[in-house]
């Protein structure tokens, strides 16, 4: 049986797909500057909600960007629910 939190809607968007877009949309509008470990946080979680295990890093030596891919693969093996969740739960802190 699925959680109420995985069920679909009748456009095929479940109550956690809306609860995600619903705080990327609040993260993505924020004003105040929010600390770079926690923006490394939003930017994996978010990448491993959308795009799971499937890394790629073409960046040279970037290193804002080793950082970023850094974060990703730190989570490695978590499902995209779960990476949805944390992002919501991250996001419901500010």
């Amino acid at each position: 049986m699925e959680s109420k939190s995985l069920q679909k809607n009748n456009f095929g968007e479940s109550d956690l797909d809306k609860k995600f877009l619903e705080a990327f949309k609040k993260i993505s509008r924020l004003k105040k500057a929010v600390a770079p470990d926690i923006m490394l946080k939003f930017y994996a979680y978010y990448k491993q909600a959308n795009f799971g295990n499937n890394f790629s890093f073409n960046s040279g030596l970037d290193v804002r960007s080793a950082f970023k891919f850094n974060a990703w693969m730190q989570l490695n093996g978590m499902t995209a629910e779960e990476a949805k969740r944390e992002y919501i739960a991250l996001a419901n802190k500010f």
